[in-house]
């Protein structure tokens, strides 16, 4: 037995050994050999701190603005939602080097660099691993998926998206507004001065673009799928506040109070999306076809059989299922930001929004009149206000890719591992490539297109860019144009006295204290 017990122990102080060998080497000598050698191409950044990174200094650097307010006319929203990074970029430069937990982040404001990062197609920057908070949340789908899973996903849900599919949701859209605006006129005919006040129009558009989303690629409702748009709502509280917090193997699969509510919800969604999958499939016995939706294209595909009895360009269940937690999220979320901004903006700049009103009311019509798609891509005011509202108060405001092998960018060799972080917000204000007044609403920079509206060509990020640019781009765009028309040929409306301008990033980009309205109703006569 001793002999026995001898070797047992032995093993164990080689596998402690081992693993102790393998911690030292990715927190102590990798983080200093890999800081060491950007020092010497010229590139740094704030200190490593053994394990935590510069996280715990981030925290506290969020936590100290948290309490700020903006001034009404000012769009900086960098000193309260990105404050480290507007201190290191003052340090150190556009290009620097920081830490998340013990992962090195190479931030990345050069929009030179940052083009060839995001239109690599050899899988050189790959999306980072989201960890199963995100995972949770979104789903293994578009948006982190990777390699020949995203281009077959991609090549599956692709028509979905075409313009002419988009010019048909074009009623849907309309008419989902309608049913959110009615309640808003029956408030302003009843009050003495015709004007509906809305205590925060951001969850109002929330709820449109969820059943927009619903019922233009799942045939479904924001009823229907009121579970999944509730439960991914707290699941996306649990992501952000756990996203700071340095990733340990393993630690996901204990029974924490979060990691069990994470799985509670996972499961609700999971069983709602099922309960819409198969009423599809039960309709699609009658229908003799699955519809050609999004929802729809994705089930054919699962049904799909090629030669020999091989599933040609398919699809799992449970790839489905990653889909439409992207979509149902991703879907809505962005663009009821976007509309929630452009109402802020309109609502600020009244001028812009008696612009938008007239153009409207001429290529549209008026509220008698049904919205159309060729109608609504005529509106170039309105999308010059949309793209600005994009620049200034784009939903997501970093993008991160991480490295998969050593290589150089823009003559900086960058190491295998590395997250290159690219600063959208950033670099949407900066006034080498916009302009003296890359800081000020000033929609008119649009009026020769995206391409020509700063010195650089591919400056606006909003949807990202290359390959992996936004699918959903043109969709958010007709949708956020037919629910501003259906509005503005309604009301005329302002910011309410009490919002307080407090920008804040929930994952996405949003009013920390809501936004308050005040609608008047317009004389439908015009």
């Amino acid at each position: 037995m001793a002999p026995a017990a001898g070797l047992v122990l032995a093993s164990l102080a080689v596998v402690l050994a081992t693993t102790l060998w393998k911690a030292a080497v990715h927190l102590v000598w990798r983080p200093y050999a890999v800081a060491r050698a950007f020092r010497r191409q010229g590139i740094r950044g704030p200190a490593y701190r053994f394990f935590v990174g510069n996280n715990e200094e981030v925290m506290a650097m969020r936590a100290a603005t948290a309490d700020d307010v903006l001034d009404l006319g000012s769009h900086d929203i960098i000193a309260r939602v990105m404050p480290q990074y507007k201190a290191w970029v003052a340090s150190y430069g556009k290009i620097f080097l920081s830490w998340s937990g013990y992962t090195p982040s190479l931030c990345v404001g050069d929009h030179d660099m940052v083009k060839q990062i995001l239109s690599n197609k050899t899988g050189l920057y790959a999306k980072p691993n989201p960890g199963p908070n995100f995972l949770a949340l979104l789903g293994k789908g578009l948006v982190f998926s990777d390699g020949d899973d995203w281009a077959r996903h991609r090549r599956i849900v692709h028509p979905a998206f075409t313009m002419d599919k988009l010019k048909m949701m074009t009623r849907t859209m309309a008419e989902c507004a309608g049913d959110m605006v009615r309640p808003w006129e029956a408030l302003a005919e009843a009050s003495d001065g015709g004007v509906a006040r809305v205590d925060d129009v951001g969850q109002q558009f929330v709820e449109l673009t969820a059943d927009v989303i619903s019922h233009t690629a799942f045939g479904s409702s924001y009823r229907e799928g009121k579970e999944v748009f509730v439960a991914q709502r707290e699941l996306q509280y649990i992501a952000f506040s756990t996203m700071n917090n340095v990733r340990v193997p393993g630690l996901e699969n204990l029974p924490t109070k979060t990691n069990l509510r994470r799985r509670q919800l996972t499961g609700k969604v999971r069983g709602t999306l099922m309960a819409i999958i198969r009423e599809r499939q039960a309709a699609a016995k009658e229908a003799k076809g699955y519809g050609n939706d999004l929802l729809g294209l994705m089930l054919e595909a699962n049904a799909s059989v090629g030669a020999g009895g091989q599933k040609a360009a398919a699809i799992s269940m449970d790839e489905i299922i990653d889909e439409c937690k992207t979509f149902f999220f991703a879907g809505h979320d962005t663009t009821s930001h976007l509309l929630t901004w452009a109402i802020f903006l309109l609502g600020t700049h009244p001028e812009w929004q008696q612009k938008l009103r007239e153009e409207v009311l001429r290529e549209c019509g008026g509220t008698g009149t049904p919205l159309h798609g060729d109608a609504l891509n005529k509106l170039k005011l309105t999308t010059m206000v949309l793209y600005e509202t994009l620049r200034l108060y784009g939903a997501v405001i970093m993008i991160a890719r991480e490295t998969t092998a050593d290589t150089e960018l823009g003559g900086v060799k960058i190491p295998r591992g590395t997250t290159t972080m690219i600063p959208m917000a950033i670099m949407h204000r900066d006034e080498e490539v916009w302009g003296a007044e890359a800081g000020k609403f000033k929609p008119d920079r649009f009026q020769n297109g995206v391409g020509r509206a700063a010195k650089h060509p591919s400056a606006m990020l909003a949807f990202s860019a290359g390959p992996r640019s936004c699918i959903g781009q043109d969709f958010a765009m007709l949708e956020a144009k037919a629910t501003l028309a259906e509005i503005l040929r309604r009301f005329e409306f302002e910011v309410a006295p009490e919002y307080v301008h407090a920008p804040a990033e929930f994952l996405t980009l949003q009013p920390k204290c809501g936004l308050p309205v005040l609608l008047k109703l317009l004389d439908q006569e015009e």
